[in-house]
């Protein structure tokens, strides 16, 4: 940028007092700083301006290697799914020829495709393990939630009248 020091603004200074006069130059400044601070304002309009093209330009760019790299997954996956699809189908249908429809062919050691029902006899809503209430109490652990305020209003001494 131009170089302006202390001497050669006292000169144009001194200048401008000799050609304006000293009765307009007040108003001459005025103006000059002003035309100045719009000029100011206006170059950094253009570089926020420019410098938000050149972001929304990377945002593009970044939308569309993401875009891509979305659409190369959803093509595996659908090659993946079609692959696991045609195993499926010539697996199911390798067991349907060996079983002839049913379950499980006579002769032949294979699992049942669907496992039967067994109950698994215990109550799961009972809880076995629990430890008993007199074993609490004679331990001294805490079975019930208090606040703090409360637990101190228990064991404050009582007020003898």
């Amino acid at each position: 940028m131009i170089d302006i020091g202390l001497s050669k603004m006292a000169l144009i200074g001194a200048v401008a007092l000799v050609v304006i006069g000293p009765e307009k130059l007040p108003r001459v400044a005025r103006t000059v700083g002003t035309l100045l601070g719009k000029a100011q304002r206006y170059v950094a309009d253009v570089k926020a301006e420019v410098n938000r093209s050149m972001e929304l330009d990377e945002l593009r760019k970044m939308k569309d290697s993401v875009e891509s790299a979305a659409r190369d997954v959803e093509h595996s996956i659908r090659n993946e799914a079609g692959n696991f699809e045609r195993d499926w189908n010539q697996a199911t249908s390798e067991l349907d020829a060996i079983g002839g429809g049913q379950a499980s062919a006579p002769g032949l050691d294979l699992p049942d495709i669907v496992p039967t029902y067994r109950n698994p006899g215990k109550n799961w809503r009972l809880k076995r393990g629990a430890t008993p209430r007199w074993y609490k109490a004679q331990a001294g652990v805490r079975t019930h939630v208090q606040s703090g305020a409360a637990r101190v209003a228990r064991f404050r001494p009582r007020k003898s009248h």
